[in-house]
């Protein structure tokens, strides 16, 4: 879908106005994730199957991340990385090639 982009300079009102269309591609099409929210994913990839305890410093992050779907509160209370969170953690922690969402 392409969207119009309107180009004014409020410094040179005298300038005509011209409307183009956006032909650069979307960037982004997920949320940011913060530093410390990229390191929580780290440490809950290498925790692996027992998971990290909900009570740590970074339990601010993983709640953060739970709420993105890249992790998961268990009924033990301790967070595991979904496979929407391997991914991620693939692509923007590792740097490996991996197709976007």
């Amino acid at each position: 879908m392409r969207m119009l982009l309107v180009l004014a300079n409020p410094d040179a009102p005298h300038l005509p106005r011209r409307d183009r269309h956006l032909t650069i591609p979307g960037v982004w099409n997920e949320p940011y994730l913060e530093t410390c929210c990229r390191s929580a994913l780290h440490r809950l990839a290498l925790a692996g199957p027992p998971g990290r305890p909900a009570g740590l410093k970074d339990g601010n992050c993983l709640a953060r991340l739970a709420a993105m779907s890249l992790a998961r509160q268990r009924d033990d209370g301790r967070y595991h990385i979904t496979p929407a969170g391997s991914l991620r953690h693939a692509r923007e922690v590792l740097k490996r090639p991996v197709p976007a969402p």
